[in-house]
Formats: structure tokens, C-alpha cells, sequence
């Protein structure tokens, strides 16, 4: 394949990529666990490997279908009957062998097409097998993030969450997780934050979340700590985390969520009467005096709110 063009994919995955289609071609193959995680493995992908072979080694009987030139399915273990039952089920043993594959089946249900689907008793036991197995742990946290961020970024993102609670697979990425609901209908950003307010803001603690997801959390963190009964000292000190001059826009999508919903009305009058002062003022107060003016513009702010 490679001498008439085709690209590998990695050093030893027999994956080639055509050169004019860029179509991705998979010699059937066979996996050996190597090591720990899903990089662990060796392949072998000799003539002798029947498609049979390679199929036994997929995740899922609905992934584990096959089609010939002449449009016939190959479906050595009834995946179709499983699409047409909605279940998710396993192929074989091999399946505990990549730990990265219950992370999947999580961000599988956040596709609306999948999101019904049932997991097989037998698949259930061995998501269970895998969170007491400890190879979770030996995932990159990148590629944990990875899978986050996809499911972050889908209308049934509490579906991915609910299940890694549900199965214990939320540890060690997500140790602190209690709640796995979020508004659905929010940015991936907002999603996030919901998740971080609804545990302790101690989620990411273990992840490579971008700065971003992190702006996202730290300003949530802010507006709940923007309550009416404050004293004028902590709402200063809110007002200034929050920055309602440059963050005005992701303020206003926050506000939406059900955490802020006592003091969404106070939040908002507030952001109101902080852009209705006179900011540009500063540039014409000294250095010694610049602090003392902004401490005026944002009290008359907080004065008129109570008002």
C-alpha cells in the first residue's frame, strides 16, 4: 500500500490513508494487550487475519459490521439486531482491555440518535469491571478531556455525565462529581461551569481544562458570590472578579442558569448601572488616584442599585 501511495496512519496502526480520496484504509487486525491503558497494545495484521478476527476485537456489535463490494452485510455478531433492539453490547472480552471504551459508550449516549439506547446487562458488568480495575487512571488525562469537551458540546451532554457517575467511571478525572446535570440547552463553557458549581468548583481539578472552560467557571463563581444581602466590601470584591465591562456577554448567557436565579434580577440591574458609569474618567486620574476614583464609580453603581 505504501508503494502505491497510500499514508500511514501512526508507526504501527495499519491504517493507510489513499492518496487522492484520502479515504481511510484498514487492514483487518488483531490486538494484543501490551501495557496499561488504550495505547497498551501491539497489532498484528498478517494475511491470515479473517475480518471475523478483526471484528471480534471492536467495541460494539453495531460497530462490528461489515459490507462487501456487492453491498452484502457481514455481521458476525448481530449487530444489526442490536441497533433494531437499541442496545449497546459488547463484543467480546476484549472489550475490557481498553478502558478508554467506557469512556465512549458515555459520549455515545450524548447522540440524540443513541441517546435511548439500552446497555446490555452483560456490557453493564463490564463497566464495572473496568472502574474497579484501576486502568482508568493510566489514561492521558488529555484524551480524557478530549472526550469531555466532545460531550460537552452535544444537547444531551447529561447523559454523559449521569452514566460515568452511574458506573463509577467518573474517578479519578472526575472524583469530586456528585451532580452530572446541566442545562442542556447551554455552551459547552456554561455547561461546564453549571457542572463546577454543582460540585464544590472542584470538577477540573484533575483535568487539562482550557482557559476558556476555566474564564467560564471563575466568573460563574463570582456572580454566585454577587448576592443582595452582601456587604458593600464582598460585592466590591464580586464586582471586580466579575468585570461586567468585558464580560457582558457570557454574564448575560449565566444568568440564565437555575443556580442564579434569586439574585438573577440584582445581578442584572447591578451590570446595568456598572456600564451606565463613567469608566473612561480613569484615564485622566493619577496614578495615586486611580484606585480611589474607580472605588467611587462602582459604590455610586451599588448605590443607585439599591435604589
Amino acid at each position: 500500500m505504501i508503494e502505491k501511495g497510500f499514508k500511514p496512519i501512526g508507526k504501527d496502526f495499519p491504517v493507510f490513508i489513499h492518496p487522492i480520496s484520502k479515504e481511510e484504509y484498514a487492514l483487518a487486525r488483531t490486538e494484543k494487550k501490551s501495557g496499561y491503558g488504550y495505547k497498551g497494545f501491539t497489532f498484528y495484521f498478517g494475511k491470515d487475519v479473517t475480518l471475523e478476527d478483526d471484528a471480534s476485537r471492536r467495541d460494539f456489535t453495531m460497530n462490528a459490521i461489515a459490507k462487501d463490494q456487492d453491498g452484502k452485510l457481514i455481521d458476525p455478531f448481530n449487530g444489526t439486531e442490536d441497533i433494531k433492539r437499541e442496545i449497546f453490547r459488547h463484543v467480546s472480552d476484549a472489550f475490557l482491555e481498553d478502558p478508554l471504551r467506557a469512556i465512549r459508550i458515555a459520549r455515545f449516549k450524548t447522540y440524540t440518535h443513541l441517546k435511548h439506547f439500552k446497555i446490555d446487562e452483560s456490557t453493564q458488568e463490564m463497566l464495572l469491571k473496568i472502574s474497579a480495575s484501576g486502568e482508568l487512571e493510566k489514561l492521558s488525562k488529555d484524551r480524557v478531556w478530549i472526550e469531555i469537551e466532545r460531550s460537552l458540546r452535544s444537547p444531551n451532554a447529561s447523559e454523559f455525565f449521569t452514566l460515568l457517575l452511574k458506573f463509577k467511571l467518573h474517578k479519578p478525572w472526575l472524583s469530586s462529581m456528585s451532580d452530572s446535570k446541566c442545562n442542556d440547552q447551554t455552551s459547552a463553557e456554561i455547561k461546564w461551569a453549571e457542572l463546577e458549581s454543582k460540585n464544590n468548583f472542584k470538577l477540573g481539578e484533575n483535568l487539562p481544562v482550557p482557559n476558556n472552560f476555566k474564564m467560564h467557571v471563575q466568573l460563574l463563581e463570582a456572580m454566585l458570590d454577587c448576592r443582595q444581602e452582601s456587604s458593600e466590601e464582598d460585592l466590591i470584591q464580586s464586582i471586580e472578579r466579575i468585570n461586567f465591562h468585558r464580560n457582558m456577554t457570557e454574564i448575560n448567557a449565566l444568568l440564565n442558569l437555575e443556580g442564579l436565579s434569586k439574585n438573577k434580577d440584582f445581578i442584572s440591574k447591578l451590570g446595568k448601572h456598572m456600564l451606565e458609569e463613567d469608566f473612561t474618567t480613569l484615564k485622566e486620574a493619577s496614578k495615586d488616584e486611580v484606585r480611589n476614583v474607580k472605588l467611587h464609580l462602582i459604590k455610586q453603581a451599588i448605590t443607585k442599585t439599591y435604589a
